[in-house]
This record gives C-alpha cells, sequence and structure tokens, in this order.
C-alpha cells in the first residue's frame, strides 16, 4: 500500500487554491471546477469543494479550525528563506516561526484560509538529513 494524497475539503474553493498557489508560487492542476491538485514527489495535495463529497454519499465535515490533530507538512531546501519571503504575508497566520525541533527539522508552522495546520522544514541534523537522502527538497 502507497500514501498517495491528502484532500482538503473547504466551502471556499477559490480562497483556498490560490492560497495554496501562492504558497507555493505554482498553479495547481484544475481537474474540474471545484477540484484541484498540487503534485509532488511524494504525494498529493488535493483541494475539493464540500459538493465533492457527494459522489460519495457524504455530508461536508467538521471545520478545518476544530481539527488540531492534522498537520499537513511540506519538505522545503531552504526553510529560513521560506519564511523570508512569505513573513510579511503570513502574518497572523503564523503559529510558529522557524523553530529546530528535537527530532531534527527545522520548522515553520502556520494555518491556512481554513485553519488547516501546514508545515514547512528542512531537516538540518545528521539523523534528519540522513532520513530525507533518497528526496529531493522542493
Amino acid at each position: 500500500m502507497n500514501f498517495t494524497s491528502v484532500r482538503l475539503i473547504t466551502a471556499d474553493f477559490e480562497r483556498l487554491v490560490s492560497f495554496y498557489e501562492q504558497l507555493f508560487d505554482q498553479p495547481l492542476t484544475r481537474l474540474a471546477p471545484v477540484f484541484a491538485e498540487l503534485r509532488t514527489l511524494g504525494a498529493t495535495l488535493a483541494i475539493g469543494h464540500t459538493s465533492t463529497l457527494a459522489p460519495f454519499g457524504g455530508e461536508p465535515g467538521a471545520p478545518a479550525a476544530t481539527n488540531g490533530s492534522v498537520i499537513l507538512e511540506f519538505r522545503v531546501a531552504d526553510v529560513d528563506a521560506t519564511y523570508q519571503r512569505l513573513a510579511g504575508w503570513l502574518s497572523g497566520a503564523l503559529v510558529q516561526g522557524p523553530t529546530t525541533m528535537p527530532w531534527g527539522n527545522r520548522s515553520l508552522l502556520f494555518r491556512d484560509p481554513d485553519g488547516n495546520l501546514v508545515n514547512l522544514f528542512t531537516p538540518v541534523t545528521a539523523d534528519a538529513v540522513e532520513k530525507f537522502a533518497q528526496q529531493p527538497a522542493a
């Protein structure tokens, strides 16, 4: 079994897609008017409008801001440089500026417009660098 993707469900599709396009400085691939994807080497971030749950027989989930147990994580080449690029844009959404975590990653934590926690990180200790050695950073 291979982990493939995470899908964010949102009532404000255009706002959330625009946020991630600006964050990653690239357009997301729109596969339908209410569904978009950002493909990376490791997995895909999908964004769907609440209406995309209907084919599954589902109802919109709880608002993301109520979910404190999930963090979307993206490895970047230099989290400090990325923070410098995004600092003004992230004002008000920042949870924690660049901090070296006990497990060896330097991390930047913030919330997207729906309240989802997002972590951008760069491995900085020898063990953390080794862990990700076979996968290039975005």
